[in-house]
């Protein structure tokens, strides 16, 4: 076998959303903060092209470079990687990346329990792992403060007309719809017109909306649209189906843990949630992801919370990257009929 370089990575799923992990054949990129690292691989997207493009990606796949922590605090600290952003946080990744760390040992796991602390670009995220048997059961992740922007404003959409819309940010940011009212159940036949559609309201969010972090004013987009279903009580809280369309045009096998983050804090902000609550998150092939409330707190002076989400995460193999010197397509290539315009 040639090979200029070869990237070696362990493949998860957290809930059904694939979120593979890079353990080794890359170095550190450039930067003093986790944030400059994420900047670096965005622009430069040597790395994003060469694992996301085909033939060795798609636009199904996520990917997560494992680096050295920047803050002292930290155990560890994770690059992500997505088809179309290089994102401050994730739900799905950050169970992936604390699966794989503690399954396959490089960190060491403990049973019941292992406490870990991860460093994503926008900024520490607290793990609980319930481990038995040497596999890491369930991953509770404190997720970064999450909190509204807009509530109930309104958005011209091309083909829809005016629909009422939110927008919130849960470690990313969203323009949060009514699925009931657009006519979806949120079932698996729909995830194409979901997906369709969840685009071209992201776009018009952007162009109509807008969104700037209140303390990184470098995260001025909204990324994805969540469609959230009826909310139904249970003992512990509520509970409600959820489909988070992404950008160029896939939806998320997973509930979104960032989605459920923001969603909660929209319905704390609307007064139907409390802290100490819980919400249940169904995704379109019946994945759940719990969330709870912790705590509010603030954010530049904004009301947020700080919520925690928790799932589970598998891997499903180990795969050796590589590229050959005579490949033509060293970093790979986007067809429309997968990837969009």
């Amino acid at each position: 076998m040639r090979s200029r370089k070869t990237i070696h990575v362990i493949s998860a799923h957290a809930e059904g959303e694939v979120g593979d992990v890079i353990v080794g054949g890359v170095t550190p990129p450039p930067g003093n903060t986790l944030w400059e690292q994420r900047s670096f691989i965005e622009k430069d997207k040597t790395l994003r092209n060469f694992m996301l493009n085909e033939p060795r990606g798609g636009v199904f796949r996520h990917v997560n470079l494992l680096v050295p922590p920047k803050h002292p605090d930290a155990d560890a600290a994770f690059i992500i990687m997505e088809p179309e952003d290089t994102p401050p946080m994730s739900g799905s990744n950050s169970i992936c990346v604390s699966t794989v760390l503690l399954d396959s040992g490089i960190l060491p796991m403990q049973e019941p329990y292992t406490d870990i602390v991860l460093e994503a670009p926008g900024g520490l995220v607290y793990v609980r792992a319930e481990c038995r048997d040497g596999k890491a059961q369930r991953i509770f992740v404190q997720n970064v403060p999450s909190f509204v922007d807009k509530i109930n404003v309104p958005l011209e959409v091309e083909g829809l007309g005016t629909i009422m819309v939110d927008t919130a940010y849960g470690g990313d940011s969203f323009v949060i719809v009514d699925a009931q009212s657009l006519g979806f159940d949120i079932v698996e036949s729909e995830a194409k017109a979901i997906a369709q559609l969840g685009v071209k309201i992201t776009n018009a969010a952007n162009e109509q909306l807008g969104f700037t972090h209140p303390t990184n004013p470098n995260w001025k987009h909204i990324s994805f649209c969540a469609f959230c279903g009826p909310i139904e009580t249970t003992d512990k809280g509520f509970s409600s189906k959820s489909a988070v369309a992404i950008q160029p045009g896939k939806v998320d096998r997973s509930p979104t843990g960032t989605a459920v983050s923001a969603r909660m804090a929209l319905m704390h902000a609307k007064g139907l949630m409390t802290v100490g609550q819980e919400l249940m998150a169904t995704s379109i092939i019946g994945s759940q992801f719990n969330g709870k409330i912790i705590e509010t707190t603030q954010v530049n002076g904004h009301p947020a919370v700080i919520p925690q989400i928790s799932g589970r995460g598998w891997i499903t193999g180990t795969h050796q990257h590589m590229l050959d010197p005579d490949d033509p397509w060293p970093e790979g290539y986007k067809l429309s009929d997968t990837w969009g315009a």
